[in-house]
């Protein structure tokens, strides 16, 4: 009798573990597949935007595709203005192999970009050299954000980057297929290693 409870017993137990082994196992495979559905879905690029450059004129991002982008809200009568010189360095560096380094233009931190137009274009390029492509001032934070700003600085849209610039230079990575890939603060120089080896990781 003892024996055949024991059997009982054992074989229940042994049916108890297979269905949670086999639970597990299902449970795992779920989640392997959500997983993979999540990877699959297709985010947001940049290509979707057309901007305005210094003359008023529209430019289509998708005009860069194929190209490594890194997104630049600037401005002239900031502390952190002389990024402009090593910017244009670092697009120098690398635009053979495929970088552009694109200028915004941005009035939001202090005041600091009064200038407009024409005279944006003359003050990067007479006091940094800058041959980068340079846009039409924008607003990069608060309301009236711009498009562009709106769609990197949201991670539900952007599936990568929820960082929102804090000041002028806030830099925004952006790889051939025109998604957001990784973000970098305002203190960030041009030089930084861990920039440069981002960049080239893309290109």
């Amino acid at each position: 009798m003892y024996v055949v409870a024991a059997a009982l017993i054992i074989s229940l137990s042994s049916f108890v573990d297979a269905a949670y082994y086999q639970s597990k196992v299902q449970h795992t495979m779920f989640g392997l597949f959500s997983a993979r559905e999540k990877t699959t879905v297709d985010v947001e690029t940049v290509y979707q935007f057309t901007v305005n450059d210094l003359s008023g004129q529209p430019v289509r991002l998708s005009d860069y595709k194929g190209k490594v982008l890194l997104i630049v809200n600037t401005a002239s009568k900031c502390g952190l203005t002389p990024q402009l010189k090593g910017l244009e360095a670092l697009y120098q560096k690398y635009k053979d192999k495929g970088l552009v380094v694109l200028g915004f233009p941005s009035n939001d931190f202090g005041g600091q970009e009064p200038l407009v137009g024409d005279q944006i274009q003359e003050f990067c390029t007479k006091n940094y050299g800058v041959t980068f492509p340079v846009f039409d001032k924008v607003v990069v934070k608060g309301d009236g954000t711009c498009p562009l700003y709106q769609f990197l600085c949201d991670e539900a849209r952007n599936g990568k980057v929820s960082s929102k610039p804090m000041w002028n230079f806030h830099k925004y990575l952006i790889d051939r297929d025109g998604k957001v890939q990784d973000f970098f603060i305002s203190s960030t120089a041009p030089d930084a290693e861990r920039l440069q080896k981002a960049i080239e990781a893309l290109l």
